[in-house]
């Protein structure tokens, strides 16, 4: 299997660092100064986290090539991961060079977080029907979810394959039926931060009690079932459809209609940076997300060997 990575930026590299631990081939390419020499270093940083996590048969960072094209990069690939600059006019004009390139049978696969595929699928004049999106969390070499859709010409062989490759290499794709700004996990969390932003707003509690209320509370559960099925067992024994019974759910719709919209001016702005500032006042950064990262790779662990959790 050939992939290619175009961009090389944050998800890109860790895109890289991802095929490479599962044993595929990689060619990249980014027009940035210095590209290729900050990928092979962030790839050798990243490399004891995939080393954790297991490499499959073949996996070696000396199996990464960069090339000074997208030309170069796609033309004897088999999955295309682009990862450019968030913005229309890149994606159209990209793609329209990437389409002309690749092999007919190449899946063209963005991570773009919030345009929808069907807004830059228009500009691939030879092969429309095989570009979707594989929107990753960041950072994808530790997350296993990717997001997958197609556009208006998306077909669904293509949909079907982006699956398949997905878990192939040990990823939790999702398939969204619908094209939607910000896809799914995204817009779940941009309607948590609106919350959040609110409450800081409104003076219900400082930033770092706020991020308390999450890592020490429900975010401990939603690491480990999603919502409806955290609303399930909630219910007792009833579950999901006894709780919307209870007088309990009319109060979780009351919360619904009390939550507030927010716009972070630049007085809000300030507030909450200087609330992060001295919440991580006692704490060094880098051991911080040394320490997450670790404590992730556990948990990613534990969770494989729990076969009943979806």
């Amino acid at each position: 299997m050939r992939t290619a990575i175009i961009g090389t930026g944050v998800i890109g590299a860790s895109w890289a660092s991802t095929f490479l631990a599962r044993g595929l081939e990689v060619v990249a390419t980014d027009p940035a100064p210095g590209a290729e020499a900050t990928l092979r270093a962030t790839i050798a940083a990243q490399w004891p986290s995939m080393v954790s996590m297991g490499l499959a048969p073949g996996a070696d960072p000396a199996r990464l090539r960069f090339v000074p094209t997208p030309e170069e990069a796609v033309c004897d690939a088999d999955i295309v991961q682009e990862n450019a600059p968030e913005r229309l006019d890149v994606k159209r004009e990209l793609f329209a060079r990437l389409d002309a390139a690749a092999p007919p049978a190449a899946l063209l696969i963005s991570s773009t977080s919030t345009i929808t595929v069907s807004e830059f699928q228009g500009a691939c004049a030879h092969h429309p029907e095989r570009v979707l999106l594989g929107h990753p969390f960041n950072p994808p070499h530790l997350i296993p979810l990717v997001e997958v859709a197609g556009g208006a010409q998306t077909s669904p062989e293509a949909i079907d394959r982006a699956l398949a490759f997905y878990r192939g290499i040990g990823k939790h794709p999702i398939h969204l039926k619908k094209e939607v700004r910000g896809h799914v996990a995204n817009r779940l969390q941009a309607a948590l931060w609106q919350e959040a932003f609110n409450l800081v707003q409104a003076g219900v509690a400082s930033v770092a009690d706020i991020d308390a209320a999450i890592a020490h509370g429900p975010g401990l559960r939603w690491a480990l079932l999603g919502p409806f099925l955290n609303l399930h067992l909630s219910g007792g024994p009833g579950g999901i459809g006894a709780l919307f019974e209870k007088p309990l759910w009319a109060a979780t719709e009351a919360m619904w209609r009390d939550l507030g919209t927010v716009h972070v001016d630049p007085a809000l702005g300030t507030t909450v940076a200087q609330g992060v500032a001295a919440e991580l006042a006692a704490h060094d950064r880098d051991t911080m997300v040394q320490q997450r990262d670790a404590t992730l790779l556990a948990l990613l662990r534990l969770k494989a060997a729990a076969t009943e959790l979806p």
